[in-house]
């Protein structure tokens, strides 16, 4: 249980100081129009996959195993580790097959982070494929006339495009960990854009939903009849373009993509835009990726590993854990009242602190280490109190950081897509990858889509007050990120591989699933499964048409605003047993787990 007589004095004192704690929510008022829009905006891109949820069991495999967003990419990762594919093998060929049949969410026009356990050195990487701003790009890219233009208008432009990242940091990948050939990893892909694959359910919803793909000719002609109709579920959708993209990278690797032909025909598509961008074919060679030391903390019997900023996802998740831990969650029942009460209010206090402190560091002094000090978020978790809701959580200030820096509403889209998999060998990977929004920028080129990654930059240089945002967008910089691949140690060995789509409400899906596994003892589907829940540190949101409905007048009395809302994530996931792995899907969205 809280201390609340004591940390809760300490933590006004000593975390934000009386008088910002008591300013801040006026701070926030001032931009609190665009901060609640932009999070109602991440919700709605991306639709659940099935018209009706279906229930899914747990998947068993005594040896491997792969879990992806759609059945014909989990095969295609399968494929690899039957052949004695390592885990590097099977990501890289199930997320090239995902390019296809899940051309919204991800794809070589996009970037990715990834966190991975190298079972020969016992030790675990961190690699960073994050798209990067262009190199002319400047803090007023968004800006019209001293304000920020519309989010939309913004999105389906040539100047939202970031030089893309995801094909290179898979080769990095596979430089330091995989064992099959690379032109083998593309078998499968080129196999399905030559001969063609069904159009999902979900692919057709999102067809349906998305106008900004028949304003761009070559997409429109890709994903739509003659009539403007988007093609119906089960239709063959071929794509020989990508297939020779393909063929060209199986054979000559990613300087296919990063120079030649297909890097003339990216920059000439952003440049030829109606909203032209500044894509280069200089930003294109120069695109380096990162191996990065992994963030990784304690948390009980476990370690939590995840990449480290620019992605603020693994960082605010594991606040939120340890926020949590001084609670009583762990012994109370997950759609409890008062479980979600702590798990909304728990989110507000990190995304306080992500929206102040997290951006790339290489240009920022993002302060990692004093954000997880537990004494820090003990105090941090003094502000919660078990019958009353904090209207807007303020950042805490650590390292007197706050004065100097601005508050950020950038919204982030959900349109992303996550993949683990475990190896025979006891390799883990799990990676998220992204082109932004749904359909990203709606650039179609050689049979791929182009990233709107840099409107995940703030739009605009400044806060309401003047400060300077720290997620601002300046040349060759990284945008901030909520993707978080995780991994969970016990006794330095791999336990649990989970990441999620869902634009910055990843935060709470991941945390929620992690609280499923490693408190309520539920097996990784029953935790997937459990109603979507949490707070961005503005309303609290629950999850529509799920027993959750039922809090809502509860939580209305402590204090909460509640919103009931579609919440889409699409967790992948894998625990491994002394018996073997245990795989699971998200029943929201067409992922599968598969192995052997």
């Amino acid at each position: 249980m809280l201390d609340t007589s004591r940390v809760s004095a300490l933590a006004a004192a000593l975390l934000v100081g009386v008088a910002v704690a008591l300013a801040w929510p006026a701070v926030w008022a001032q931009d609190a129009t665009a901060g609640v829009e932009a999070v109602a905006v991440d919700i709605n891109p991306e639709a659940a996959s099935v018209s009706v949820i279906r229930r899914r069991s747990v998947v068993y495999a005594p040896r491997y195993m792969v879990s992806s967003a759609n059945p014909l990419a989990t095969q295609a990762g399968a494929a690899m580790l039957a052949r004695g594919g390592t885990a590097t093998d099977a990501i890289i060929a199930s997320q090239m097959v995902l390019n296809l049949v899940e051309p919204q969410s991800s794809g070589i026009g996009g970037g990715a982070f990834a966190i991975a356990y190298d079972a020969a050195k016992r030790s675990v990487r961190a690699y960073d494929g994050r798209e990067t701003a262009t190199a002319a790009a400047r803090s007023d890219r968004f800006m019209k006339n001293g304000q920020a233009i519309g989010f939309w208008e913004a999105v389906n432009s040539g100047r939202s495009v970031g030089t893309p990242g995801l094909l290179r940091v898979l080769a990095l990948m596979h430089e330091q960990q995989g064992r099959l050939s690379w032109a083998r990893l593309f078998e499968p892909a080129i196999a399905l854009a030559e001969e063609g694959f069904p159009v999902s359910e979900r692919l057709h919803a999102l067809l349906v939903k998305n106008n900004g793909l028949r304003d761009q000719a070559a997409a429109a002609a890709y994903f739509y009849d003659a009539k403007g109709e988007p093609w119906p579920v089960g239709h063959k959708l071929v794509n020989k373009a990508l297939a020779q993209v393909f063929r060209q990278l199986a054979a000559q690797g990613p300087q296919a993509f990063y120079e030649g032909n297909v890097a003339q025909n990216m920059v000439a598509a952003v440049a030829g835009h109606a909203v032209p961008g500044d894509l280069s074919m200089q930003d294109l060679a120069g695109y380096k990726a990162q191996e990065r030391v992994p963030l990784c903390a304690k948390y009980k019997v476990y370690t939590l590993c995840g990449v480290p900023p620019p992605s603020s996802g693994p960082l605010a998740v594991m606040q939120m854990l340890e926020i949590l831990s001084h609670t009583p969650i762990a012994d109370l029942s997950p759609d409890s009242l008062s479980a979600v009460h702590y798990f909304a209010e728990a989110g507000k206090l990190a995304y306080a602190d992500r929206d102040v402190y997290v951006a790339d560091p290489a240009f920022v002094d993002v302060p990692v280490k004093a954000l997880l000090n537990p004494k820090y978020l003990a105090l941090r978790a003094g502000l919660i109190q078990a019958n009353k809701a904090i209207e807007r959580a303020p950042p805490g200030d650590p390292v007197g950081m706050l004065a100097a820096r601005g508050q950020d509403n950038s919204p982030e889209l959900p349109s992303t897509s996550h993949l683990v998999a475990v190896d025979a060998q006891g390799n883990v990977v799990s990676m998220t990858s992204t082109i932004e929004s749904a359909f990203g920028s709606k650039i179609f080129v050689d049979g791929f889509l182009l990233n709107n990654q840099l409107t995940d930059f703030s739009l605009s240089d400044v806060d309401a007050e003047g400060k300077p945002v720290a997620n601002r967008l300046e040349p060759l910089k990284r945008p901030r990120s909520s993707m978080a691949p995780m991994l969970v140690l016990k006794n330095g060995r791999p336990y649990m591989a989970i990441g999620s789509p869902g634009g910055s409400a990843i935060i709470n899906y991941v945390a929620k699933t992690l609280l499923g596994v490693l408190d309520w003892g539920l097996n990784i589907q029953r935790a997937i499964d459990l109603p979507n829940r949490g707070s961005r540190n503005s309303f609290t949101e629950l999850e529509k048409n799920t027993d959750l409905h039922g809090l809502a007048p509860g939580l209305r009395a402590m204090g909460h605003e509640v919103r009931e809302v579609d919440f889409p994530s699409g967790l992948q996931g894998v625990v491994i047993t002394p018996y073997g792995l245990e795989g699971g899907s998200d029943p929201r969205r067409e992922g599968t787990s598969q192995g052997r």
